[in-house]
């Protein structure tokens, strides 16, 4: 009897594993395939009914549109006649801002700026041992000008010694230590000097509008060397006592003062006096005419000039 052949089947185990990157292809297809249906959507919802009948031409016949009308039916923003026209547009919403709102906000944020220095000094006064010893003597506030510090005497600690313009040792560590915050600043200052109602009666010819005026230089010289450029100075000024501080009291000593002003750059331009074309001569020198020249020979040879002058009054000498 013959025997059976024996069959064996061996199945293949699959081991899962790669398949391959085709399909990262197709889906990138199918996304560039969407955005290109939506940016189709979009152009349809957005499109005037010009715009759409220029497509529909576009489409039927490129060919024939090309050569008779423009190659883009729909411009989306790269073509010179849109750039040519919303620069038209941008011209025609630009908003023209008045020189007064200008002016406003150039105050608005000077404004801010010597608020702000303004609390650098009062930090600095609490800070700072030497300007922490005159805080009573120190009087700080924000005016139409800008910035104003006062230096002002007390009874027993003088800035300077009575009748003299050399500061006082104590008095020129305070200015130093003040320059070195508005030297920091790139506004300009003015200094004036203060005295009370008592007369100055060291030596002849010399008042209290003299002292005032010695007194604030000698303050300029403290604080340049303490800091303050040159350039930053705008003006020294002697006022003698004609802006009291306490008007009840005229010699009192609060008087005698020394005041330091920030200037806002508005109060710089208003003191600048105005200089070139657009300033007016004081006297004309315009040249006379020949005529008048002339004339006044011919009265200088003959002597009538003198006819022409006024008698002089009573008591008035006759040069």
């Amino acid at each position: 009897m013959d025997q059976q052949p024996i069959i064996i089947k061996r199945k293949k185990k699959v081991v899962a594993g790669h398949h391959g990157g085709s399909w990262k292809v197709a889906f990138a297809d199918f996304a560039t395939a969407m955005m290109a249906f939506f940016l189709v959507l979009w152009l349809t919802a957005t499109a005037s009914p010009e715009q759409k009948r220029a497509v529909e031409g576009y489409f039927k016949d490129p060919v024939g549109f090309t050569e008779g009308g423009s190659p883009n039916p729909i411009d989306l923003g790269g073509s010179a006649s849109v750039v040519n026209e919303s620069s038209l547009d941008i011209e025609s919403s630009t908003i023209q801002i008045e020189d007064e709102i200008v002016d406003e906000l150039a105050d608005t944020l000077e404004q801010r700026r010597m608020e702000q220095l303004f609390q650098e000094l009062k930090e600095r006064i609490e800070q700072n041992e030497t300007l922490q010893e005159f805080k009573d003597q120190l009087l700080i506030d924000i005016t139409e000008e800008g910035l104003r510090i006062q230096i002002v005497d007390r009874s027993g600690r003088p800035m300077f010694d009575s009748g003299r313009a050399e500061l006082k040792y104590y008095t020129q560590e305070l200015l130093f230590e003040l320059a070195k915050t508005l030297g920091s600043v790139n506004n300009k200052m003015s200094l004036t000097g203060h005295t009370d109602a008592t007369p100055f009666s060291g030596r002849p010819g010399y008042t209290n509008w003299e002292l005032s005026a010695d007194r604030a230089n000698t303050a300029r010289r403290a604080l340049v060397a303490g800091g303050v450029r040159p350039e930053q100075i705008a003006r020294v000024v002697g006022l003698s006592d004609s802006v009291l501080f306490d008007t009840e009291n005229p010699t009192a000593p609060i008087n005698r003062r020394i005041s330091i002003i920030v200037l806002k750059n508005k109060s710089v331009a208003d003191a600048r006096p105005k200089t070139g074309s657009a300033a007016q001569p004081l006297i004309d020198l315009t040249r006379p005419s020949e005529a008048q020249e002339q004339e006044a020979l011919d009265k200088l040879e003959d002597g009538s000039w003198r006819e022409d002058r006024p008698e002089p009054a009573p008591g008035e000498l006759n040069w």
